[in-house]
This record gives structure tokens, sequence and C-alpha cells, in this order.
């Protein structure tokens, strides 16, 4: 009979990172997934400055060369943007979800993860998991299974908070990517999303709270970006995904953790659901190693926190065009108030700093 240390649920970049640290740990480590690679997704496939420094922790790197730097964040509306550079020294990495998911998978084979690919898991116990007709044991069992996760649901561990979902669509078109910065576009109805993933190649996403409104007619809500792909092929599909905000009230039990969306989700705007899910990975392995989940639902808690507040504070913003103007108003006659946002958002300054910085945007939205 099969056995390992931690079984994990789920071959995307959660699991695979579940994976890679516990092998850091000396843990066995065996993925099980029904797909089989490369798997993609819609994201906006943009890995801040924070998710990087927690990619790295795994032994990580994606090669400049099938990726795009890019060194702040830009806001845009009808008739006005503003700007602003991540802190000095630091800079996202935007890779197509497919190269990314290669380079993972990579990685835990070299440190000697179990992968087992188009093999469905279809029960889970507190001895170990079934995988097709195969039991295997296991002393942890890790969901990484997506935000409809089934082994949160196996686990009893669907009680959430009332969730902020909205839906999101991407694709990929062939153009010369027109700036270094990750740019967020508001409209009327929804926002876009526009990231340089290679040196020929613009990631667009576009979310809303209406599930039928597609990029096709998303983009008439943002002509300014339409211009910008006019005449630009599409090079893969459009996909779509439910995004925003869900923090569930419990991540673990017994010997069963969530990681990655099966643990919850923070809305696609803050850029930060792939670091988030590394960092998860790299606590997880921590208590795991120690033999006891307890810590891991406040260190869980701790590092959502941050980037579930930068969500409702941006989201704001949503439906409102006037208080889109006003903001980046603000911006452009206070930039040190849009690079201190940033720097909060990246987790470079301390969240208490959050309500001094509010009040200074306050005062700015009033006088601007």
């Amino acid at each position: 009979m099969n056995s390992t240390d931690v079984f994990v649920v789920g071959g995307g970049p959660a699991g695979l990172a579940m994976a890679i640290a516990a092998r850091q740990r000396g843990l066995r480590a065996t993925v099980a997934d029904g797909m089989r690679p490369p798997i993609d997704k819609a994201c906006g496939e943009g890995l801040m400055p924070d998710g990087l420094t927690a990619l790295e922790k795994l032994g990580l790197q994606v090669s400049v060369a099938e990726a795009y730097p890019f060194r702040g964040i830009r806001f845009l509306s009808h008739s006005l943007s503003a700007e602003a550079l991540f802190p000095e020294g630091a800079h996202g990495l935007a890779a197509r979800r497919t190269v990314l998911h290669r380079v993972m998978l990579e990685r835990a084979s070299q440190v000697g993860a179990d992968l087992r690919w188009g093999a469905v898991v279809s029960e889970i116990s507190s001895d170990g998991v079934r995988v097709g007709k195969e039991f295997i044991r296991a002393r942890w069992i890790i969901g990484a299974d997506g935000s409809n996760s089934r082994v949160r649901r196996w686990a009893g561990l669907e009680a959430c908070y009332r969730p902020r979902l909205r839906y999101a669509f991407r694709r990929h078109y062939r153009v010369s990517p027109w700036t270094d910065h990750m740019e967020v576009h508001w409209g009327t109805r929804c926002q876009g999303y526009a990231t340089a993933v290679s040196d020929e190649q613009v990631c667009v996403a576009l979310a809303s709270h209406d599930p039928k409104l597609r990029l096709e007619y998303g983009l008439e809500d943002l002509p300014w970006l339409k211009k910008r792909l006019k005449n630009a092929e599409p090079v893969s599909t459009e996909r779509g995904a439910v995004t925003g905000n869900r923090r569930l009230k419990r991540v673990w039990c017994g010997n069963v953790a969530l990681i990655g969306d099966a643990a919850g989700t923070v809305d696609a705007i803050t850029g930060e659901g792939l670091g988030l899910a590394f960092s998860q990975a790299v606590a997880l392995a921590e208590y795991i190693e120690a033999g006891d989940l307890a810590p891991y639902q406040r260190i869980h808690d701790q590092l959502a926190l941050r980037p579930l507040l930068m969500a409702r504070l941006m989201l704001t913003l949503d439906g409102r065009p006037r208080l889109q103007d006003r903001t980046l108003q603000a911006f452009r006659r206070r930039p040190e108030i849009f690079r201190r946002l940033l720097a909060l958002h990246l987790g470079s300054l301390p969240p208490q700093k959050l309500v001094w910085d509010g009040l200074t945007l306050g005062w700015g939205l009033l006088t601007a």
C-alpha cells in the first residue's frame, strides 16, 4: 500500500508550491490532479514584488526571456491617468500561466515530489485518500483544488463570511507592449487590466458584476484600451472565472488544510492571488513539519488581511465615475499618496499607515 507524508489534491501553482515547500523540509509529497499539464486558468498573470519574493523562497525564478517585468501600477479612466512606481529596487513580473506552471512543475520534479497527472481523487479520510482504485495513506491532506474545492466540502470547511464576487474574462493579444506598468482601466460597468507578458504579447482581463459582460462588449466601456488593441491579433481563447473576496471561517480541520483559492479568494484587482498562495504554502509546510496545523489559521488570516482590505479600498471606485476622476486627480496632485498606498499594498509599510494615508487620500479628494 502506498503512503506519503503530504498528499496535495490539485496540481496548479498552489498545489505545486505546497509540494515544493514540503520537500524543502524533507517531507514526502504527492500531488494528484485530474488534468494534465500545462494547466491554464483565467487570471491576470502578473506577480507583484511580494509574490516574487515568496516564489524565490521556493527556489523558483521565472526567466525574463519568458516573461515581462513591470515597474509599477497605472490607473486610467476616460480622461485621466495616474501612476506609481514600486518601492526602490522592487519590480513585478508577468508571465503566461502555462509558462509559470511549467517552471513550477520542473521545480517540483527536481526536488522529488511524486506528481500524478490524470489522477482523480474521489475520497479523503483521516487515513489518506482514494485515487481511482488505489488508496494512498497520508498523514496530511492539503486541498489546493481551486475555488470549487471538493476537499473543502469533504472536510466540512465550507462556512464563509458573505462573499463579494465578480466575473472575470481573459485573453492574450499579439501587440507590442506600450508601457512597463500594470494598467488598471476604470469604466462605468467594469475594470480592465492590461499586462505585457512578453515582448510581443499583452494579457487583457476584464472584471465586472455581470456574468455576461465578455471582453468584446466590455471593451466598449473602455474605448481608450480598445484603441490600443486595434488590429491586434488574439492569440488565445477567451477564458472566464469567478473572482472576488471570499473569506472562510476555518481553513483546517484535523489533518486537512486548504491553500490557494480553495482557502478563500482575493479579488483579481489586487494582483495578489498567486503570491498569497505561495506564502501560504511556505507557512503551512513549517506547521506540518512541527506536526500542528492549529497556528496555520492565524497566519493564513494575517496573510490575507492586507489584500482583502486593499481590494475593498480599490473597489470603492467600482461603478463611480466621478469618484474615479476625483481619486485620479488626487493621485496626480499628490503622487506620494499613490506611492504610499502601493507600498502598503505590497507590505512595505505597516498596516497602521493605512489609516493615516486613508485620511490623507480623503483630504486629497476634497481638495482635488
